[in-house]
């Protein structure tokens, strides 16, 4: 069997369709649920955002990946540092209500574009469908993705002890959390330690240890299931999946009742499942639909509002080491949060 058909037999179809089903600009909420800033274990700040977009060149596979990075203004001493991997046809300016959110709150987000799997793959395209389901079957693109996530993190190390760089001294590299959508969902579980088990039983990781804490939104699974508890063994960050009960792959075989697969096989780490109620595929995307007439519009404007501030709260927890705030994710806090309008469920894993 060919590398390709090993490839396509574990199954990397999940993908973000976005690009082709909504509206090209970032949705930012402006009715913030008093209800929700009340219950949360801690006070929301809105720091003034700065945003600094680049384009770093990986000499080693003579590949360009653009960046487009947030961060507080008056920002004090070394920072968390969130990397976010987008879905299938997206770009480095999608998930905007997330990364400026973040850094309003304290943390540098990365935001990164994939070469292959980005929006380049079907814009002008005759058959942009066609396109986006080659790319994303493509052998090297799963691969290529996580190590544009390593790569990242090196120039960044190397960016941080430079003078003349903005962001100089400003991240702490024992803090780093990872998260995406999608195709970069399957990025994110590959960084943390899901193997690739190819037929016959050879294995591949490309787990970077640099990474302390996850955020899979709509993840996909392999379609041989016949691996699975091997595939997540080796996965010990604390995880926060994120999926809705409509949450079918636009392209792939996962549907939305397998989006929990990864939470109920991950044995090491303390992991958290949110299920939102009548949540499909694109609630995460944080864009308007073209279809706002079905009146979804609304609906994920609500949803999104919960995905900043459940996301912020573990961040906190898991990378800033706030105690308020894992307590609160640990002893009911998200359920009152979550009450009618998702499933939470938790598996605590570690002791403290």
């Amino acid at each position: 069997m060919n590398q390709s058909k090993e490839f396509k037999a574990i199954n990397i179809l999940p993908l973000l369709l976005t690009t082709l089903l909504i509206i090209g600009v970032d949705l930012s909420s402006k009715n913030s649920d008093q209800r929700d800033d009340e219950i949360l274990p801690f006070k929301l700040v809105n720091n003034k955002v700065e945003i600094i977009r680049d384009i770093w060149f990986d000499r080693n596979r003579n590949r360009s990946i653009p960046v487009k990075i947030y961060y507080p203004e008056k920002i004090r001493g070394p920072r968390p540092l969130i990397i976010f991997s987008h879905g299938l046809g997206g770009s480095r300016e999608g998930y905007e209500y997330l990364g400026r959110f973040w850094a309003e709150n304290g943390f540098i987000s990365l935001h990164l574009q994939h070469p292959g799997s980005d929006e380049e793959v079907w814009k002008g395209k005759e058959n942009p469908l066609l396109e986006l389901r080659k790319a994303v079957i493509a052998p090297l693109n799963a691969v290529d993705r996580v190590k544009d996530v390593s790569f990242c993190l090196d120039q960044l190390e190397k960016i941080n002890g430079q003078a003349a760089k903005i962001i100089k001294d400003l991240i702490n590299f024992d803090k780093i959390g990872l998260a995406g959508h999608s195709f970069g969902a399957h990025t994110t579980l590959l960084a943390v330690g899901q193997v690739i088990v190819f037929p016959g039983g050879k294995e591949m990781s490309l787990a970077d240890n640099r990474i302390k804490a996850a955020i899979p939104m709509s993840a996909p699974v392999p379609a041989n299931r016949q691996f699975l508890k091997r595939i997540y063994s080796q996965i010990k960050v604390p995880c926060l999946h994120l999926t809705g009960t409509l949450d079918d792959s636009p392209l792939g075989e996962t549907k939305a009742e397998e989006r929990r697969i990864p939470f109920d096989y991950i044995q090491h780490s303390d992991q958290y499942l949110v299920i939102f109620k009548d949540g499909d595929h694109l609630i995460f995307s944080g864009r308007p639909r073209w279809a706002l007439a079905t009146g979804r519009g609304e609906r994920d404007e609500k949803y999104q509002e919960i995905i900043k501030k459940l996301t912020l709260v573990f961040w906190k927890a898991y990378l800033e080491g706030d105690n308020k705030a894992k307590a609160w994710l640990r002893e009911g806090g998200a359920e009152k949060m979550l009450v009618d309008i998702a499933f939470f469920e938790k598996k605590l894993l570690s002791k403290n």
